[in-house]
């Protein structure tokens, strides 16, 4: 395995109060250049084909009033974090798609809803929902953190590259069954998702060439390394996605 440590750093833009800092990475496919912006947490921004993709914008990390507007979002699932109706209202136009889970059309009008299992294809880029679920973690009150049924990972394919970005899950049986996935978002954050351990054993399942730690709390990311270190097919990719 190599690791590779982004350190690229760009302005999305300056304005009195503060500047917004966040990383990217510019990967080529098959229709031209895939930017992707790190915003925080769970929290991604795409520029891709001429458009513009927001997946699970938080106003806790972000001034969305300044960031590009949508051509599509895609929410995961309805925790705050998530779902943050302040940021999507900032960056949903009248033309802007909002692929999202049943749960969140009781909050969110006019969007598309993927159930588990779906696959569709929005503005050229063909979407698959994968369940996100707890098979071990719990609330004190015997109930999983993110029960089956109620959350959405979703693969986007973008010309020759498939790019799963995770939602809120551990290491279930369908994300282990996935294939031929090129960059890989899976969450790290205790209690609520995996551990290092379930990340691991996730990535030796299906294999994705580029793994992106994100949505990581407090977890070391250093523990991911350790355990992939042998593991030659996947590069690591650290971006601070707390």
């Amino acid at each position: 395995m190599r690791v590779i440590f982004i350190v690229i750093i760009i302005i999305l833009h300056i304005h009195s109060a503060a500047a917004q800092f966040f990383e990217k990475e510019i990967i080529n496919t098959s229709r031209g250049e895939l930017e992707m912006t790190f915003i925080g947490h769970g929290t991604l921004m795409f520029k891709y084909d001429g458009k513009i993709i927001h997946i699970d914008p938080f106003s806790r990390l972000a001034d969305y009033t300044k960031l590009p507007k949508a051509d599509v979002v895609f929410i995961t699932h309805h925790h705050g974090d998530h779902l943050n109706t302040e940021a999507l209202q900032q960056v949903r136009t009248d033309s802007t798609i909002v692929v999202l889970t049943e749960i969140c059309a009781k909050q969110v009008e006019g969007g598309i809803i993927m159930k588990n299992g779906d696959v569709n294809n929005v503005l050229g880029i063909k979407v698959e929902a994968v369940p996100a679920y707890n098979l071990v973690h719990k609330r004190d009150n015997g109930e999983f953190f993110h029960p089956k049924g109620e959350g959405n990972g979703y693969v986007l394919t973008c010309g020759d590259k498939r790019i799963y970005i995770a939602g809120d899950t551990e290491n279930t049986s369908e994300m282990k069954n996935l294939k031929n996935i090129d960059y890989a978002f899976l969450p790290m954050n205790l209690p609520y998702t995996m551990t290092p351990e379930m990340v691991a054993d996730a990535v030796r399942a299906f294999k994705p060439k580029v793994l992106f730690p994100y949505h990581y709390g407090e977890t070391d990311t250093s523990q991911i390394i350790e355990l992939l270190k042998d593991d030659k097919y996947v590069d690591v990719r650290i971006h601070p996605m707390k």
